[in-house]
């Protein structure tokens, strides 16, 4: 007889500035699991190779992973961005030529309708749909108290860590036209788009794709002060998901 065990994947949860974001809902699309991390930002879920994990917590761009067996052996660490003052996408009627230089010019600086604003800060801070799960500290993570009875250096420290980083980390603000053209330029040259030109796709379609990922996940707005070429990999390969779809394309 065969016993098989369930499997569990523990990691943790920071923002950008290296602090530790408690609260987050963890879901499992696959198996239809949540989970919640803890104060320290650590969570545990049940999950097998290949399963889907979603992150969500208000404030803070949805993050998704998808499991390997590196996650299955070791603790996974999750980054998830501060989400700042998004507005929907809007349906234009200028048609894209597929010419980076003359369509950026329509997809950058587009007018902040207050309507538009008000509902996307709405949808912000609604509750949840679904219950979020009991939030409980695994007993793997628990430690010593080294506070007892004395000052809590550790947390003295990391407070002034936190300061310096968030003093020093670049404020993120609304690219210029200019700003958008450039960052996207250094994507094409810096980014693995491979997976792109074996769909046949060439510059003029590569560039068009770009400007859907760039209106879509507003990468310029993100990226452009602090270039992250594997968090950019992964938001065009998202975006694509849903191009191929719109364009009909497939492998």
């Amino acid at each position: 007889m065969q016993i098989f065990s369930q499997q569990k994947v523990s990691g943790k949860i920071i923002d950008d500035h290296q602090i530790n974001v408690s609260s987050v809902l963890v879901f499992n699309m696959s198996k239809n699991l949540k989970s919640t991390s803890d104060v320290s930002g650590n969570f545990t879920i049940e999950a097998d190779e290949n399963d889907e994990l979603r992150f969500i917590k208000e404030g803070f761009y949805r993050t998704d992973r998808i499991i390997t067996k590196v996650n299955l052996n070791s603790q996974m660490n999750v980054v998830l961005l501060r989400a700042e003052t998004l507005i929907p996408e809007v349906t234009i009627e200028y048609k894209p030529t597929g010419n980076l230089e003359k369509d950026i010019k329509h997809f950058s600086d587009s007018k902040k309708v207050a309507s538009l604003k008000s509902s996307m800060e709405g949808y912000m801070k609604s509750p949840l749909n679904a219950p979020l799960p009991i939030n409980e500290v695994p007993k793997t993570f628990q430690s010593h108290d080294f506070n007892a009875g004395h000052v809590n250096l550790f947390k003295v420290f990391g407070k002034a860590v936190r300061l310096v980083k968030k003093a020093s980390a670049p404020k993120i603000t609304a690219p210029t036209y200019g700003e958008t053209k450039s960052f996207l330029m250094r994507v094409k040259a810096e980014i693995d788009l491979s997976f792109l030109t074996r769909l046949g796709m060439n510059e003029e379609r590569i560039d068009h794709f770009l400007l859907y990922a760039e209106r879509v996940n507003h990468l310029s707005k993100r990226f452009r002060k602090n270039f992250k070429p594997m968090e950019i990999e992964y938001e065009l390969k998202t975006a694509f998901v849903e191009y191929a779809k719109l364009n009909k394309l497939s492998d």
